[in-house]
């Protein structure tokens, strides 16, 4: 394709195409815009999983790390979405930012982050959110919610000092390592801008698509 050509009747999205090798550069150039426009959580993105019968399942997380291969979020290794990832090892990402009008979609494979990365980010977090990764069986039934307010009394107890709460065993991270990212940007009369990273091996090769 001669990218010399092609022209966008938006500024930003044109230009990023032409200079951007790789969809993380981007990546991190909209979070930075959506982080000045969002009223909460710019970080926050719909994560797609399918179970072992092929049922499809969507859930808002939050991005809490990001490398020039990974997007890496943290959950409770027992909950839906990780049992999920465990047996189909492949999901969607999905980031909307309604303030700015823009989308990126994101897929690829799931690993585990290492232990260390996980212990880093886990100690960086308060104090009560350390303790409701011990408290809160992720996804199982409870009688009331009075149920899970005592088991937070209890790992107060068993956890006193805000310094010295560890990681449980079941808590950690996941970082899928994209293979196709796509942005998105919308246009008058639903005329929108479409631009896709697709990795061939080691490189990036970029397209862009009909709205």
């Amino acid at each position: 394709m001669n990218q010399k050509k092609y022209k966008s009747n938006k500024a930003g999205l044109n230009s990023c195409f032409l200079n951007k090798k790789n969809p993380f550069d981007l990546f991190k150039a909209w979070m930075a815009k959506a982080k000045k426009t969002e009223i909460n959580d710019p970080n926050a993105l719909a994560l797609a999983t399918v179970n072992r019968k092929k049922q499809p399942s969507v859930r808002m997380v939050l991005l809490k790390g990001l490398t020039n291969k990974e997007f890496i979020f943290y959950t409770n290794l027992n909950s839906k979405k990780s049992n999920e990832l465990k047996s189909n090892p492949k999901a969607s990402m999905c980031f909307h930012w309604k303030s700015i009008r823009r989308q990126i979609r994101i897929e690829g494979s799931i690993a585990k982050v290492p232990g260390k990365v996980a212990d880093k980010y886990y100690n960086s977090r308060p104090y009560g959110s350390r303790i409701g990764a011990w408290a809160s069986i992720q996804s199982r039934p409870m009688e009331t919610r009075s149920d899970l307010m005592n088991r937070i009394k209890e790992y107060k107890k068993k956890f006193p000092s805000h310094k010295k709460v560890p990681r449980p065993p079941y808590w950690s991270g996941f970082a899928l390592k994209a293979n196709e990212v796509e942005f998105w940007l919308d246009g008058q009369n639903r005329i929108h801008e479409r631009l896709r990273y697709k990795r061939l091996g080691s490189r990036w090769v970029k397209e862009i698509l009909y709205p």
